[in-house]
């Protein structure tokens, strides 16, 4: 397994499960989140200083909005954030989840190449194995899909190759541990001839968050595998990188020339230690990746 390079940690912060990290071009900056602590997280490069703003509830994922603020998944549903307020995001409500209810939140999320928004939905008791989670599409226009795909153990590895026509999706719950590729029509937003992509059991850690580089390959966290990997568009493992924390959770391009990855860490046991869990780290992981497409409110 290749040792990381570059790597470096970002702010002093332990994360208990960071999320969803995002680059900003504009603002020189990193965003991600802290889902059980309710707090998005900001990292300014041009000042190495760093900041949150507290949700109301759990906020799993977020994209950018072409309007410059914020999508996100939350608990009872997806919602519009904007991060101009000093302490606490201001929040409206845009859809909720059809089957809230205690327990249930959206988990893993993000836009497709054409700026659609997709989140899927987990049980949050992962001992409990219930494969209730759907996968839904949202458009400013169309609103909420009907569930895309349903039952899902831990919804995660949502991706799009960089001509958005194969997309990606994974369960990171212990009973599944797939990773399934899909055909995906770019005019209508619709998967379709699901496939397996990768069995990870046979692999260090659980498939977590993902992100895909200029080459089409797919990079995904390998959740209690301390890595991430790097499978090629035809599923090989070509590369595997160590990484200081057991339990890395979502991995993101950015930075100059989008060289640089971002990957946010879980720590399951808050106040024991270790030094890493929970961490923000960045690193150079020899590859180049794509800019996130914003969303059109």
């Amino acid at each position: 397994m290749q040792a990381f390079a570059n790597l470096e940690a970002i702010g002093n912060e332990s994360c208990v499960v960071g999320e969803s990290p995002l680059w900003s071009e504009s603002q020189l900056s990193w965003f991600w989140v802290d889902i059980p602590q309710k707090r998005i997280w900001k990292y300014d490069t041009s000042t190495q200083q760093s900041r949150y703003w507290n949700t109301s509830e759990m906020v799993a994922n977020i994209a950018f909005s072409a309007q410059g603020d914020l999508i996100a998944g939350m608990e009872t549903g997806l919602y519009r954030l904007s991060l101009n307020a000093e302490i606490h995001a201001v929040e409206t409500l845009l859809v909720a989840l059809p089957e809230a209810q205690p327990g249930l939140r959206f988990n893993d999320g993000r836009c497709d190449r054409q700026g659609r928004y997709w989140s899927g939905t987990m049980w949050m008791d992962m001992a409990a194995a219930r494969n209730i989670g759907k996968l839904y599409r949202y458009t400013s226009h169309d609103g909420l899909s009907a569930p895309v795909i349903d039952g899902l153990l831990t919804q995660n590895g949502l991706a799009w190759s960089p001509d958005g026509r194969t997309m990606y999706l994974s369960d990171s719950h212990p009973h599944s541990q797939l990773i399934w590729a899909f055909d995906y029509d770019t005019d209508s937003g619709t998967p379709s001839r699901q496939r397996l992509f990768a069995d990870m059991k046979e692999l260090p850690g659980r498939p977590d968050g993902a992100a895909v580089d200029t080459d089409g390959c797919y990079w995904i966290c390998a959740n209690d595998g301390g890595a991430v990997l790097r499978f090629t568009p035809q599923g090989i493992v070509d590369r595997q990188i160590a990484l200081p924390m057991k339990k890395p959770a979502m991995c993101s391009f950015g930075g100059p020339n989008y060289e640089w990855m971002l990957v946010t860490s879980i720590n399951p046991t808050p106040g024991q230690n270790d030094e890493w869990a929970g961490k923000t780290i960045l690193l150079k992981p020899g590859a180049q990746g794509i800019a996130e497409t914003d969303f059109q409110f």
